[in-house]
C-alpha cells in the first residue's frame, strides 16, 4: 500500500491524454478486412499475409515486376485528353484532368510501350487506377489500338493489365464507342496470329470488362480480384435475387470459365514468359499448368 499518492488534478476539457499512433503505419485489407502493418506488406510485394489479396500497384510497380529491368520503351506519351462535352459535375472535368495529371505525373490512365520478357520483345500497355480510377475515355481507346498496330507492326505478343471501374463518364458517348474501337483493334491482332494476354487485377468493371479486358487468348486473374460489368448491388436490385457469395471474384469467374489461371503477382512474369515461348515454337504443351488454381 502506497504511504503518499499524488492528488488527482482535475483536468481542463479538451486536454485528455490521447495515444498517439503515426498516420500511413498500418493499412486495412480490402478483403478480409484485416488491419496490417504497412512495412510488412510492402515486403510481402504488396499482398495481404492474413487472405492472399493483392493489393493495387501504381505502373511503376507494375513494369518493374512483369518486364525486364530497363526494357520498357513508352510510347505515345503526349497523348492528352480533350473535353469536348465541355462537362462538370462537383468540378469542371478540365480542372479534374489537370489536377489528376498533376498529382500522378501522367497524361492519361494508360502507359503504353515496347519491353521485353526474359529477352523476347512485347508491346505491354498498363491502365492506372490511380488516375480516374483508370477509367477508358478516348485517349485509353486511342493508345490500346496503337498499342495494337505497334505489336503488329514488330511481330510481337500484346500483353494489357487492367484496373478500371469502367467508361469515363466526363466523355460520356465518346468514351462507350472505345469499346467497339479496342474490340475491333484485337480482332485485328487475332487476324495475324499473334497473341494476346490479358491480366486482370482488382478492381477490373465495366466497358473495360466489357471489350478488351476479355478477348485475351490467355486470360489472366490476380487473386480475389473483382471483375465484373455492373456492381453486385446493380445486379441485385435489377434481377431482384441474392447473388451467389464471392460472386465476382477472380476464383469464381476461375470456376465458371471466364478467366484461365488465377497467379500469384510473384509467379506472372514466369506464367507469361512460358506462354509467349510456347506460344512462338507452336507446342501443343499446355504452357501454365503449374499456376492453375483450383475454385
Amino acid at each position: 500500500m502506497a504511504w503518499f499518492r499524488k492528488k488527482d488534478q482535475p483536468q481542463e476539457p479538451g486536454t485528455e491524454k490521447r495515444v498517439k499512433i503515426p498516420e500511413g503505419l498500418w493499412v486495412k485489407c480490402n478483403h478480409c478486412r484485416e488491419i496490417i502493418y504497412k512495412k510488412e506488406l510492402e515486403r510481402n510485394g504488396k499482398v495481404c499475409p492474413k487472405c492472399d489479396y493483392h493489393f493495387p500497384i501504381d505502373c511503376a510497380e507494375r513494369l518493374a515486376l512483369l518486364v525486364d529491368d530497363g526494357s520498357f520503351t513508352e510510347r505515345d506519351r503526349g497523348l492528352a485528353p480533350l473535353d469536348p462535352l465541355a462537362f462538370r459535375d462537383t468540378k469542371k472535368y478540365q480542372d479534374r484532368l489537370k489536377d489528376t495529371q498533376e498529382r500522378t505525373g501522367l497524361r492519361d490512365a494508360m502507359v503504353m510501350g515496347d519491353a521485353r520478357v526474359d529477352g523476347m520483345p512485347v508491346v505491354l500497355a498498363v491502365l492506372q487506377f490511380g488516375f480516374m480510377g483508370g477509367s477508358m475515355g478516348s485517349v485509353v481507346g486511342e493508345k490500346l489500338l496503337r498499342a495494337v498496330e505497334r505489336a503488329i507492326d514488330v511481330n510481337a505478343p500484346l500483353i494489357v493489365v487492367t484496373s478500371s471501374g469502367g467508361a469515363r463518364m466526363q466523355e460520356g458517348i465518346l468514351s462507350l464507342m472505345q469499346m467497339a474501337k479496342t474490340s475491333a483493334a484485337i480482332g485485328r491482332l487475332k487476324a495475324r496470329g499473334l497473341p494476346y494476354i490479358s491480366l486482370l487485377t482488382d478492381p477490373t468493371y465495366g466497358g473495360v470488362t466489357a471489350s478488351f479486358a476479355m478477348l485475351g487468348d490467355l486470360i489472366l486473374a490476380e487473386p480475389k480480384a473483382l471483375i465484373g460489368f455492373a456492381g453486385p448491388r446493380v445486379i441485385e436490385q435489377t434481377i431482384k435475387q441474392k447473388l451467389p457469395e464471392g460472386f465476382q471474384r477472380a476464383e469464381f469467374l476461375l470456376r465458371h470459365g471466364m478467366v484461365d489461371l488465377i497467379v500469384e503477382r510473384k509467379r506472372q512474369r514466369e506464367i507469361i514468359r512460358r506462354f509467349i515461348a510456347w506460344s512462338a515454337s507452336g507446342s501443343a504443351a499446355e504452357p501454365a499448368a503449374a499456376g492453375r488454381t483450383s475454385g
